[in-house]
This record gives C-alpha cells, structure tokens and sequence, in this order.
C-alpha cells in the first residue's frame, strides 16, 4: 500500500526533484506504520485519560499540604500518569512486532528493549506528566468533548509522538547490519 502511493506520488513529483526527495525519504513503511500505531497509541492515551478523568473523584485535588493550584492540577497530573502507562505498554508491543520490526527473542535482548524503550518513555512521560497541567495552569483549559484539560493533552501528545519516533529509531530497536539480529 505505502509502495502504491509512493509510486501515485512519484508519477507528480519525480523523484529527484525536491518534492521526490522529501517522499522517499518520509513516505517509508517503517514511518507510515510508526504514524498508523502512533495514532492508535494516542487514542489508548486520549481514551483512558477521559475514563480516568471521570472515574477518579474531584476529591483528590484537595490536598490540603500542597498550594492550591498545584492540588486542583493533581487529578490531571494522575489521570496523565495512568493514561501514559496504558499507552506506553501498548506502543512497547506494537512498535516491537509491527513498525521495528524488531527479530529479538532471546530474554536480554528483549529486556534490554524493553528497559530502554520504558526509560526513553519516561522521559518524554515526564514531558507529558507534567506538561499538560501545565499547559492547562496556563490557559489551554478548553473541554474538548466533555474532557477537561483535553487540548493541553492533544499538544503534548504531537511533541511526545515526535520524539518517541526519535528514541525508537535511535536508541531502542537498532539495526545491526540493516536487521534485527536474531537470537
């Protein structure tokens, strides 16, 4: 399918033309499918974080220890955490069979794949953690679809998308000799 449409589009732009140059290199399978299981990530993410939202009670933003904004952003603060760990078990799978493609059987490599993905994931977790009640203490409060704090998440998500992307390629699933070596 992604050969069809490279080809659709080569017929426009040819390949050695500016525009041919971005498609070859952007219009891949490893990407599409990377764009494909990234927006079903999102949509683990998103989903879960509105069944947190409504699930978990208003009651825990009142913290009476902690400033009072910081304790009316902490239910959007475990709401992201719980909606990130759903997510990132979920990309760890489809990632590893279906974009990677990755060959690992052996129990070290694929530990080693999977402490390196998580650890990758919790730095841009960190972003996400943090950054939607932020984004949200700043202004981008807007309820989308009945969830609050909504269009904070959608933003945070395209910069998460992106450098997952990033820490995957480089960092996680790794190519030895163009492949996956397999134990």
């Amino acid at each position: 399918m992604v050969e069809k449409l490279r080809n659709l589009l080569f017929k426009v732009f040819k390949p050695e033309t500016f525009f041919g140059k971005i498609i070859d290199k952007l219009l891949t399978r490893e990407i599409v499918s990377y764009l494909f299981f990234g927006v079903l990530t999102t949509l683990v993410s998103w989903l879960s974080y509105a069944a947190f939202i409504r699930v978990i009670p208003d009651s825990v933003n009142s913290i009476s220890s902690v400033p009072k904004p910081v304790a009316e952003s902490f239910k959007i603060f475990i709401c992201s955490v719980l909606s990130w760990i759903l997510s990132v078990l979920f990309a760890f799978v489809t990632n590893k069979i279906f974009v990677f493609e990755s060959r690992e059987k052996a129990a070290p490599a694929v530990m080693r794949e999977l402490a390196t993905f998580v650890g990758s994931r919790i730095f841009t977790g960190v972003i996400e953690w943090f950054g939607t009640p932020l984004l949200v203490g700043i202004g981008l409060n807007q309820i989308i679809f009945g969830t609050e704090g909504l269009l904070a998440k959608i933003i945070i998500s395209v910069i998460v998308v992106i450098l997952n992307y990033i820490f995957s390629k480089i960092l996680v699933f790794r190519k030895k000799n163009g492949k996956n070596s397999e134990q």
